[in-house]
């Protein structure tokens, strides 16, 4: 899993996942069905693909194009989109190290999963854990991800577990994209390529979905 289109894929997820945290910080709600490929990227632990972890190439097409739109727009540097994307990446490493902390999360998606059994995915139940989970890991991490948003938004217990949630399938694609081959590095000397390889994509779905459409 170390194709080109596996990193593009997996970096798409963490933009996902960075683009849904400012949507629901700034406007108090996103797309459920985005947020739901988000995380249900956090179960997929034993994926036989990169596209089965997001349970196939146009569930993250909303990272897609975020990809394309911050990479076109700035050099890596200004959205909070953005400024989470690389934050994540950031974290991902010092997590990668800390065996205790990794066991920890893996222990609490674990405990998640055997909830699946009785509540959805994205019931309050579920989300409360795994936001509770980035609470008591990664956010004691340094640097903190702090987020922009509304006030009314950011305090709302809800929002603030589903952000938490999906910062931490954020971190799940970004060790997922650094299992791929993905570095900070080679996104910062490589951005014609990356914008290339997701507006591809970006055409091959739709070009998929005008096909389907006709039939």
């Amino acid at each position: 899993m170390k194709t080109d289109q596996d990193r593009i894929i997996a970096l798409a997820g963490i933009f996902q996942a960075a683009y849904l945290t400012d949507q629901i910080a700034n406007k108090g709600m996103a797309d459920s069905s985005a947020i739901n490929t988000s995380i249900h990227s956090l179960f997929q632990i034993d994926a036989e693909s990169v596209e089965a972890v997001y349970n196939g190439v146009e569930n993250i097409q909303t990272g897609l194009q975020q990809l394309d739109k911050e990479m076109v727009a700035i050099n890596l540097k200004g959205s909070d989109t953005t400024r989470y994307a690389l934050t994540l990446m950031h974290l991902e490493q010092k997590l990668s190290k800390n065996r205790a902390m990794l066991k920890q999360i893996a222990d609490a998606i674990n405990l998640a999963t055997q909830r699946l059994d009785h509540f959805p995915m994205l019931h309050s139940n579920i989300i409360a854990l795994l936001g509770d989970t980035y609470a008591s890991t990664i956010s004691t991490l340094q640097p903190r991800i702090m987020v922009n948003g509304k006030p009314e938004y950011l305090q709302n217990s809800d929002n603030a577990n589903k952000i938490r949630a999906l910062l931490l399938a954020g971190i799940r694609s970004t060790m997922l994209w650094r299992q791929c081959g993905g570095s900070r590095i080679k996104l910062l000397f490589n951005r014609r390529k990356t914008i290339s390889q997701a507006q591809n994509l970006l055409k091959s779905l739709k070009y998929n979905a005008q096909k389907t459409g006709t039939l």
